[in-house]
Parts: C-alpha cells; sequence; structure tokens
C-alpha cells in the first residue's frame, strides 16, 4: 500500500504489505514535527480516536506511532488515563542543556583531533548555507523560517559529525530534538540574538584546531538558549 499526504489527510491505495507500517510511520513522523513545533502543547492529551478520525485511519497506527514517540520522551502513556504530550521542566531543560555540552563538546574534540579536510569543507558550507537565510521568513513572523531550521539543524549534524561515532551522532542528534522542543515553544518570544556570530566563532575555532576554545564557545552557546528560553513568557517552570 502507498500513501500520500494531502493537507492532514492520508489517502489509502490498494492494501500491500507495507501497508501498515507505512502509515504508522507517516502518523509518526506527523506527530513528532508537531511535537517540536509546538502545535502540540505540554500535557495535552492525545487521543487516538480523534487522531484517527484526524489522519482518517484506523486507531492501531496511530497507537504504533505514539508508541515510538513514548520511547523516545515526546509522549507520555499513564495508566487509565492514556496518551499525553510529554510535559517540560526547567531541570529537564538544564539536564539537556547539560548532556549537550558534555556530549557535543566530546564530539567536537574528537572532530578537530581527527581533523581532516572533509569535515572542514563540510563545516565551512553549512555556515555559509546557514548565513544565506534569514532566521524569520517575514518581519512579524511569530516562528522561525523552517528553511532556517533545516539548515541549522544541519549546521550542528555536521559539527559533530567528524567524530567517527555514529553513536555519539545519533545521541545527539535526539538531544538536538529534545532541547529544539523547548527552543521552539518560546521561538516567537525569543530576542533578537547575534546567534550568527556565535557558530562562526565555534567553527572558526574549530577550524583553527583549538578544541578547549570551541567547546567554551559551544558550552556559551547553548547556556544562551537557556537564558534566552527560560526568561520568555512561556519559559518552563520548575
Amino acid at each position: 500500500m502507498t500513501i500520500k499526504k494531502r493537507g492532514e489527510k492520508i489517502e489509502r491505495s490498494e492494501p500491500g504489505k507495507k501497508g501498515a507500517a507505512t502509515l504508522s510511520t507517516t502518523v509518526y513522523q506527523e506527530l513528532r514535527a508537531d511535537l517540536l513545533a509546538g502545535r502540540l502543547k505540554p500535557g495535552e492529551k492525545l487521543r487516538a480516536e480523534a487522531l484517527g478520525q484526524r489522519f482518517s485511519i484506523a486507531s492501531s497506527p496511530i497507537r504504533e506511532a505514539l508508541n515510538r514517540l513514548v520511547s523516545e520522551g515526546f509522549v507520555l502513556l499513564e495508566d487509565q488515563k492514556g496518551f499525553r504530550v510529554a510535559p517540560v521542566s526547567e531541570s529537564e531543560l538544564r539536564e539537556l542543556v547539560l548532556a549537550r555540552c558534555w556530549i557535543d563538546g566530546a564530539a567536537v574534540t574528537e572532530s578537530i583531533r581527527e581533523f581532516d579536510v572533509a569535515w572542514e569543507e563540510s563545516l565551512v558550507l553549512s555556515l555559509h548555507r546557514l548565513s544565506r537565510v534569514s532566521r524569520w521568513a517575514k518581519a512579524d513572523a511569530t516562528t522561525p523560517d523552517s528553511a532556517w531550521e533545516e539548515l541549522h539543524r544541519e549546521f550542528h549534524r555536521t559539527l559533530v559529525a567528524g567524530c567517527g561515532s555514529r553513536w555519539i551522532r545519533r545521541i545527539s542528534e535526539q538531544l538536538f530534538d529534545a532541547a529544539e522542543r523547548y527552543r521552539l515553544l518560546a521561538a516567537q518570544h525569543i530576542p533578537e540574538r547575534n546567534e550568527l556570530d556565535e557558530h562562526k566563532a565555534i567553527v572558526d575555532a574549530c577550524l583553527a584546531r583549538d578544541a578547549s576554545k570551541a567547546v567554551k564557545l559551544l558550552e556559551a552557546h547553548y547556556g544562551m538558549t537557556f537564558s534566552v528560553i527560560m526568561e520568555s513568557p512561556n519559559a518552563p517552570e520548575q
């Protein structure tokens, strides 16, 4: 069975071997995107029946998708209460920032130690691409431009890519997604900030093969994001 999206509906063709898995994956991807973007709010109930109506499918693929999100920590499953969006808190955000500093700091240090031309070129290119896109699509926009978001993700992915460990890269990306949820919940209240300068300073330190400086700049970058989130009206409570 093949599927395609049209708005928020999923159209189904004739059943085949991959039908259930494909449906579940599509629902998972859409719900995950909604969670990261803050369109599904912390604590919001996720009823399989209502989601089934939204996607025009049975509840089984919906539950499979929700269980995948439970395993990633974005959704909670409570006895007698069902699924709901995982809550946010200052303590969890602090823990995420600390974990990112540890994991990404180690990855950047190793990337610099293993420095090669391919990583250097990809790092310069990812920064260049990010610099050419405005964070806000419009002057009065309340959420960052989707193109900027993807390039920002790719920049941080590239930053740790030279470490040589797929496990470290995978954990780094999981932590990025978890922290991104907090950032996007507060995005419309985040003040103007020279993020590009912060990114450039990190790249310059990497190209200079100064691991200590690069890690300190990266930690300051994550720390600044934590501060602006906690100063926003949508800051998570302790």
